[in-house]
């Protein structure tokens, strides 16, 4: 079974697009395998977010903030898909993607910005990875070889009319 390359892209590369990476990698189909970037990479990824791919049982030595850049460079895994999940990056002007992946945009709220408690704090994380999880899982469910860029488009529509 061949496995699909797919980039999460958010502008700081430490919450949205890191679970996006783990819950591709770790999902069950086995057809995926998550990578992520940022446009403007923070330092470190948010521990909220390092928390639950421990959780999920993706390797914690893999959990980097980095730029996109690194994935426009020849030597670079050709990507698939390319999905920004946050709605500053989907507006930015994205470096040229080596095969032409297609794309789409997932957007989310960026959890690392909620306020109060712990509990308030890491239950944003959570409702952002079940969303990431059910658009993952409509995705692997398709028929990846025959997908055409506006099934891929409406995965979003799909997923909110299940909700």
């Amino acid at each position: 079974m061949r496995q699909y390359n797919i980039l999460f892209l958010c502008t700081h590369n430490s919450a949205r697009s890191i679970l996006g990476e783990a819950l591709a990698s770790t999902h069950p189909s086995g057809k995926l395998l998550g990578f992520s970037a940022g446009s403007q990479p923070g330092t470190s990824v948010n521990p909220i977010a390092a928390q639950l791919t421990k959780e999920m049982g993706y390797d914690p030595a893999k959990l980097k903030s980095k730029s996109w850049d690194v994935y426009g460079l020849p030597d670079a895994p050709k990507m698939d898909f390319i999905i920004t999940v946050c709605d500053q990056a989907a507006g930015e002007q994205c470096p040229y993607w080596p095969g032409q992946p297609m794309t789409a945009h997932w957007g989310f709220p960026d959890p690392s910005q909620v306020e109060g408690s712990d509990l308030d704090k890491k239950a944003a994380f959570i409702k952002v990875m079940n969303g990431l999880q059910k658009r993952i899982d409509i995705l692997a469910s398709m028929p990846l070889d025959k997908l055409d860029l506006m099934s891929l488009k409406q995965i979003h529509t799909q997923e909110s009319a299940s909700s």
